[in-house]
């Protein structure tokens, strides 16, 4: 069923895709491991699409996104990279706890 981590869908959406559009953008981030472990699945979707650059995935990938900018580096940049390669984009490494109320830290990036 998913973790919903407090939220309804629209903010649990709204979650999701900040994290991807900012993995994107900045190649790793540093977030809780179970938002790590939950948006992992949705970027790796969105790198597989990006590795065929055709309007049709373009317009995929962007309604899924709403940024411009993330898609353009997704599909010029990020898909290009892993082109061949048939999964495993990212990994999730562990960080260590956060101060204030001890939850896992982990650190997401492309591999």
């Amino acid at each position: 069923m998913g973790r919903h981590f407090g939220r309804d869908k629209e903010q649990r959406t709204a979650l999701f895709r900040g994290l991807a559009i900012s993995l994107i953008l900045h190649e790793r981030v540093t977030t809780t491991e179970a938002k790590a472990k939950s948006v992992r699945p949705i970027v790796e979707k969105l790198v597989t699409m990006s590795r065929e650059d055709t309007e049709h995935h373009r317009r995929l990938v962007m309604a899924r996104l709403g940024d411009e900018n993330a898609t353009r580096k997704l599909f010029e940049v990020i898909g290009p990279r892993y082109d061949g390669q048939p999964g495993g984009y990212t990994r999730i490494l562990k960080v260590g706890v956060r101060r204030g109320d001890a939850a896992p830290i982990s650190l997401i990036e492309f591999v």
